[in-house]
Parts: C-alpha cells; sequence; structure tokens
C-alpha cells in the first residue's frame, strides 16, 4: 500500500506541473494543450486507436469502445464530425484540442480506411459550420 501512495503522488504531481488539467472559474475542466499532428492517419493512432484499437474493431471489457470499422453510421459525414467535436456517451469531445482541419482529416481518414469507402469528404469549412 504505501508504495501506491508515492506513485499516485507523483502522477497527480506531474499533472499540475504541466497544466494538463485545470479547473476554471466555471467548475469545468480545461487545459490549453493542443494535438498538433494535421494527418488523419497519424491523429487516429495518437487519439483514437487506444479506444477504438488499431484495426478500428472496437473493444470491450472497461468499457464499450464501439468499432469504426465497417460503421454504416458514418455514412452521414456530419455525424463523426459531431461526435469527435462534442463526444458522445463515454466518448469524451476533442473539440477543443482539435482545430478545422484535424477533425476533417480524421474523419475523413476513418471513412475511407478500415472497410469503410465514404468518399465525400468532409471539409475544415464543414466542421467550423458544425462548431
Amino acid at each position: 500500500m504505501s508504495s501506491f501512495v508515492p506513485s499516485t503522488s507523483l502522477l497527480l504531481a506531474m499533472l499540475v506541473a504541466t497544466g494538463a488539467a485545470a479547473q476554471s472559474a466555471d467548475g469545468t475542466f480545461s487545459s490549453n494543450q493542443r494535438f498538433v499532428p494535421k494527418n488523419g492517419e497519424v491523429l487516429y493512432r495518437s487519439i483514437c486507436q487506444g479506444c477504438h484499437m488499431p484495426d478500428a474493431k472496437g473493444a470491450v471489457g472497461a468499457g464499450k469502445f464501439p468499432a469504426l470499422a465497417r460503421n454504416e453510421k458514418l455514412e452521414a459525414n456530419g455525424y463523426p464530425v459531431f461526435v469527435v467535436l462534442n463526444g458522445l456517451r463515454g466518448m469524451p469531445g476533442f473539440g477543443l484540442y482539435l482545430d478545422d482541419e484535424q477533425v476533417a482529416a480524421v474523419v475523413n481518414y476513418v471513412r475511407s480506411h478500415f472497410g469503410n469507402n465514404y468518399r465525400d469528404n468532409v471539409s475544415a469549412g464543414d466542421v467550423k459550420a458544425a462548431r
């Protein structure tokens, strides 16, 4: 038990020192950190695959992470834009951490890979309008 306390303390100290999570005056959590990559595949590997898996087939365990592979819900290109920006159920929104080009890039990547063949690309303008 004693080894757990220092580990937890160290983790909390690192989070506070890096500004990874800060509570704002209105009680919400915010961060000034943003993702840097602009490539949809890199963004998927950096953000999405941790839950949706490298093959986008989803996972069940500590939670249920839906498959993005061969997902008919992705046909309406506004749906994944909304989900990436705002989150849905247990998935957090990434609208604060991704710019319009990044959201469009990752949505277009998922919609054109993993057995999905939706070719009506989302533009940064579409994302901006959805914000």
